[in-house]
């Protein structure tokens, strides 16, 4: 059985660039179509016995129509090729309002063959899955409302349901495990935290309260495969040991907290009685974010010195890049932000990031108090500070004013 995986699509992030004028689309949208489209197509190349997808497709519950349509085509391609394909709620699908549909529903709705929505903790037999030699799992994204309606709980303690949510979903799960054929293999799809798993920069974009499983949970070795979204960093929670535990991240650098990580898919190689063999497909067709960061030391040559604090015009073409500068305040006029601009044209976007820093308090040395100087002391030591130039010319003009100014109230 080959199960590709693969979550967190988010295909309407755009939170950068113009529009494609040939379809009107956001350019980045684009991006995240095409690594969508490369999924799509691998999954009819190789002939995969089945797809799933372990949630977030869009960056919330209310995508727009256009959007819709953009993720229904790649569905459907699936549905076309007889595909069996499991597509999970995530966190940013669903609405926290109980009853309203979730940005997925119309696939549950209107029956697409070899498609099945996962809206509520299920179990998914051989019978269930077109007769495929397999079982699953399911543990889509629950909120407390969805959690009750589930169980059945009554809501005249939300409170205890809440408190104990994890502890709850735990016995689901167990329950469920006690259900399974155990010569056939059963796979884990979630979409949650698991203890111990490393984040990325996705904190930026989560919405709600982070459900957490716990490591024993998933690394059950009655799974032969967990395939689990959520986390946008690539990682085997359980690497090295079987059954394996993965992340595949998600399918597009969403920001810059994800610069430095690659994006991937991944097909899973299950057969009962053997370990899991995981295939990890690079998607190598992402945008390009690069974050530079630098400090100013001088305010001469200041133009230059930030331009060699950027990559190369080559390395940087097509790129998202941002540069974030500190400096002195007082050097904020010899910034040359239109000669960067056109040193980045390059880019897709060029974010410039000004830091102006204000000189830190002067401090009286210990055991001196204020009162006990001069004004003319406190400015001598204000000069020093702030390594003022021509002090010694300005702490002379400064005793003139004070000078003429007590001459003048010893006259009146």
């Amino acid at each position: 059985m080959k199960l590709l995986h693969f979550a967190d699509a988010h295909i309407d992030m755009a939170n950068y660039g113009r529009h494609d004028p040939e379809t009107g689309l956001p350019l980045r949208v684009l991006d995240f179509l095409k690594s969508l489209d490369t999924i799509v197509d691998t999954a009819i190349e190789r002939n995969v016995d089945m797809v799933i997808f372990a949630g977030d497709a869009y960056k919330d519950r209310s995508p727009a129509p256009t959007f819709q349509r953009e993720w229904g085509r790649r569905i459907m391609r699936l549905s076309q090729a007889k595909i069996p394909t499991l597509l999970l709620v995530g966190n940013h699908d669903i609405s926290p309002a109980a009853g309203r549909a979730h940005a997925i529903q119309e696939f549950k709705t209107l029956q697409v063959p070899y498609v099945k929505v996962l809206d509520a903790p299920t179990l998914l037999k051989s019978e269930d899955l077109w007769g495929l030699p397999l079982q699953v799992i399911a543990m889509p994204w629950i909120a407390r409302s969805g959690l009750m309606a589930t169980l059945e709980l009554s809501a005249e303690k939300p409170e205890d349901v809440y408190s104990n949510i994890e502890s709850r979903i735990s016995d689901i799960m167990e329950d469920m495990l006690g259900q399974v054929d155990d010569n056939l293999p059963v796979i884990l799809t979630a979409h949650a935290s698991i203890e111990g798993a490393k984040f990325g920069g996705e904190r930026l974009v989560m919405l709600g309260n982070d459900l957490v499983l716990s490591g024993s949970l998933v690394k059950n070795q009655r799974f032969s495969y967990v395939a689990m979204g959520h986390i946008h960093k690539p990682q085997d929670v359980n690497e090295g040991n079987q059954p394996p535990v993965v992340y595949p991240g998600s399918i597009e650098r969403v920001d810059f907290g994800e610069a430095k990580e690659d994006r991937f898919f991944v097909i899973a190689d299950v057969e009962k009685g053997k370990d899991t063999e995981v295939e990890w497909i690079e998607l190598t067709g992402v945008r390009k974010f690069i974050d530079r960061r630098t400090v100013l030391r001088s305010g001469e040559n200041v133009t230059e010195a930030l331009k060699e604090a950027l990559p190369k015009p080559k390395e940087m073409a097509g790129a998202i890049l941002r540069l974030v500068v500190e400096y002195p305040r007082e050097w904020d006029s010899l910034i040359d932000e239109s000669a960067l601009r056109k040193y980045a044209e390059g880019t897709f976007e060029f974010h410039l990031v000004k830091r102006p820093q204000s000189e830190a308090r002067v401090r009286i040395p210990e055991g001196q108090a204020v009162s006990s100087l001069s004004p003319l002391d406190l400015l001598a030591q204000y000069f020093d500070a702030a390594k003022v130039k021509d002090a010694d010319e300005l702490q002379k003009l400064a005793q003139e004013i004070i000078s003429s100014d007590e001459n003048a109230d010893d006259f009146s």
